[in-house]
């Protein structure tokens, strides 16, 4: 039972919750019958917050790309679906580039990694290019030292390596880094767990740390090289501590955070949680 919950603090380090009940769960979607809301990603718009999320359509068994909005970040008004194909779809991960915006929908079954264009922002999305073939979990973007960087997991259901590519343009050509995969058989690491975050010019990768079970917790990394032709990453002691509370919707484990700082220079995070009926 996956629901979402906003987190908050003065830096994306210093994470607490906001209530301590979830801020959209799958209660609040009211256009399909849903199984739950995981995987969130935000960005901001004409100041309004929009929030991409999968909604597991609980009929037919498969991720569904759902939108949700926002003035303050803080208390959430569930949309509609937004996105939705004849496979799975999840991680809807979001981002502007150039004054447009942009998706990076997980699509294991399609077979690829798909980047998809807003038409009609927020509400109208379409296929513009195949940036990867392959099966792949959590591809997770981002832009750094004039490249484009994608890292996803080749091995969906056992957590356990990550590869990366990279590009001079967003619709590619996307090669494969030398160095790729740049993590194996390390199911507490290896899985992406949402937004890469540029910070204090640092890059800090988010991993779902699966040894025990999938969604257990995030860890975080700072990238310390990413250049053509390396790759160097650290676990740093004070990344936000986000696991299983042992109580209440994230009773049983979370695995997604994308943090983003507010124009009062505090922090705010959308993340997830589960907790298991068994």
């Amino acid at each position: 039972m996956w629901s979402i919950s906003i987190y908050t603090g003065n830096s994306p380090f210093a994470l607490a919750p906001l209530q301590p009940d979830p801020v959209l769960t799958k209660d609040n979607v009211t256009d399909i019958p849903a199984a739950f809301v995981a995987d969130p990603f935000m960005v901001r718009h004409d100041g309004t917050f929009y929030m991409f999320m999968e909604v597991m359509n609980a009929d037919t068994r498969l991720g569904e790309i759902g939108l949700a909005t926002s003035k303050d970040a803080l208390s959430w008004t569930y949309q509609q679906i937004v996105i939705s194909e004849p496979f799975h779809l999840s991680y809807p991960y979001v981002f502007a580039w150039e004054g447009e915006y942009y998706m990076i929908p997980e699509s294991i079954d399609a077979g690829n990694i798909t980047l998809y264009k807003a038409d009609e922002f927020p509400i109208r999305w379409s296929k513009l290019a195949t940036l990867v073939r392959g099966r792949f979990a959590d591809p997770s973007v981002v832009f750094k030292n004039n490249r484009w960087w994608l890292f996803a997991c080749p091995t969906p259901y056992q957590h356990e390596s990550l590869h990366l590519y990279s590009a001079t343009q967003l619709l590619g050509p996307w090669y494969e880094h030398p160095r790729s995969p740049i993590i194996r058989r390390d199911k507490r690491r290896a899985r992406p767990a949402g937004r890469i975050l540029q910070f204090n010019n640092k890059l800090f990768r988010f991993a779902q740390d699966c040894l025990v079970r999938y969604g257990t917790l995030v860890r975080t990394f700072e990238i310390l090289e990413l250049t053509p032709t390396t790759y160097v990453e650290v676990e740093i002691g004070y990344g936000p501590k986000l696991g299983a509370s042992g109580q209440g919707w994230n009773a049983s484990g979370m695995h997604h955070i994308d943090a983003h700082r507010r124009d009062d220079k505090t922090w705010v995070a959308c993340v997830d949680g589960y907790y298991s009926m068994t």
